[in-house]
């Protein structure tokens, strides 16, 4: 990174070719009410030298020594170095999907090989070349659903991550639809009665977490079948992707979009961002599909190629026929993860996916061992919810001795069982039997 500022002399050149004698007569479309009339609250500017004395002082803050145990949406994994050097290439130094395919079919083809990996681990039909993150998508499927059926209503499983399920509020407070809250059981599960008594024909999609943030692999083809005699859609939100090397994909389960995020394939945890958001759905249902496509053709000479297909967004069309008014996606990321699939392979991400499995079965039995037992009975991937007590002293305490000890559900469900006790607890394959012990035996202690 480097960093060059504007000096006086440039700013005011700037400001001759445009015309304006002040930087603030480029602000004279916002009415002066909302315009901030105090410079903002940060530091003084720095030179290069010391940024980056005070970025190496943030960074030695951080407790690298144990994989955090905090899930909740974001998770730690191993990055193979050769993702990182891949992603040095200067060629990909843009979120932007390329608009000129003569020079940027490699570009472009990296997009098509995210979209495929999309639709493997999927089993949908197409995938776009990304979203934003996991709670956009998720947003931005229930848009879709509403425009496919015509309806105003979406249903949502209380165990979806309430991060997504805010966004999705913030979307459709707009539009105007109402949104529906059904609970979860003891199990951890969608409340499939509930379900079934919220949906009726004004419902355009069901929406559930698979897994959901509690951990469980939430019933979804049970969920499906509920949605699709009403006549409404099922989204299947995916945070945790590395579940799809060991789950049944969403679409042979009955889900009609699946949404998520990659995060888990070759992006850092960095404070929960950035990660890239996937939205595939089924080939009938691709001209309502947001974003845009990176689609394969062949040239005048009959060779491979790629191009962008299928732009219904308002930076192509006019705005109210437009799928999205999201002008980027997230492609360096996306790249990330197409970098990291493509060295897994089938069996390698099947293997994976196995050991995450192995390790949370390792830290259940380890916790029932120290007294802690799982609050949901549900099946598990890689996470789960354990009654520790206080979780929120847990987590302070073992804060001290560098670990993360994972996320205090009260934080999001206030009035859950075992409420105070319940934490919520991630592991990977970066968490070692020796490191699992130590963890459980530390919660108790």
């Amino acid at each position: 990174m480097r960093y060059h500022p504007h000096t006086p002399d440039d700013v005011r050149a700037m400001l001759d070719v445009i015309g304006a004698e002040r930087v603030d007569e480029l602000f004279r479309s916002i009415p002066q009410a909302l315009r901030l009339d105090r410079p903002l609250d940060l530091p003084p500017a720095a030179d290069e030298i010391a940024l980056f004395s005070e970025l190496r002082r943030l960074a030695a803050r951080n407790e690298t020594a144990h994989p955090p145990f905090a899930g909740a949406g974001c998770y730690p994994h191993h990055v193979p170095p050769v993702v990182d050097q891949l992603l040095l290439r200067g060629e990909f130094f843009t979120a932007y999907t390329p608009y000129q395919p003569e020079i940027s079919q490699g570009t472009l083809q990296a997009l098509f090989e995210w979209q495929t990996f999309v639709c493997l681990l999927t089993g949908m039909d197409v995938s776009n070349a990304s979203m934003y993150d996991g709670a956009t998508a998720t947003a931005e499927a229930a848009l879709m659903a509403g425009r496919i059926t015509g309806r105003d209503k979406v249903v949502v499983s209380a165990a979806l991550h309430p991060e997504y399920r805010k966004v999705l509020a913030t979307y459709l407070r707009s539009t105007g639809d109402e949104i529906v809250t059904v609970p979860f059981g003891a199990d951890g599960r969608t409340d499939l009665a509930a379900l079934e008594q919220a949906v009726d024909g004004r419902t355009a999609c069901v929406i559930l977490g698979y897994p959901n943030f509690l951990g469980v692999v939430d019933a979804l083809p049970e969920a499906a079948a509920i949605a699709r005699k009403a006549g409404a859609l099922t989204v299947s939100a995916t945070a945790e992707a590395v579940s799809l090397g060991l789950l049944q994909s969403p679409g042979a389960l009955g889900a009609d979009v699946a949404v998520g995020t990659f995060q888990s394939f070759g992006n850092p945890m960095s404070f929960g961002g950035p990660a890239p958001g996937f939205l595939a759905t089924r080939e009938k249902s691709v001209r309502q599909m947001p974003g845009r496509v990176a689609g394969a053709t062949v040239d005048k000479q009959g060779r491979r190629g790629f191009v962008l297909t299928l732009s219904t967004r308002e930076q192509h069309i006019r705005r109210e026929k437009a799928t999205s008014n999201i002008c980027t996606n997230s492609g360096l990321c996306a790249l990330a993860s197409t970098i990291h699939l493509s060295l897994l392979g089938k069996r390698g991400l099947a293997e994976l996916a196995r050991l995450n499995h192995g390790r949370a079965r390792m830290l259940r039995d380890a916790m029932e061992r120290a007294g802690c037992r799982p609050v949901y009975s549900g099946p598990f991937f890689n996470e789960q919810v354990f009654d520790v007590g206080d979780a929120e002293a847990v987590v302070a305490r073992l804060a001290k001795r560098g670990i993360v000890a994972g996320a205090p559900l009260a934080r999001w469900y206030p009035d859950a069982p075992h409420a105070k006790g319940a934490l919520l607890c991630a592991t990977t394959e970066l968490h070692g039997p020796e490191l699992i012990q130590l963890f459980a035996g530390a919660v108790r202690s």
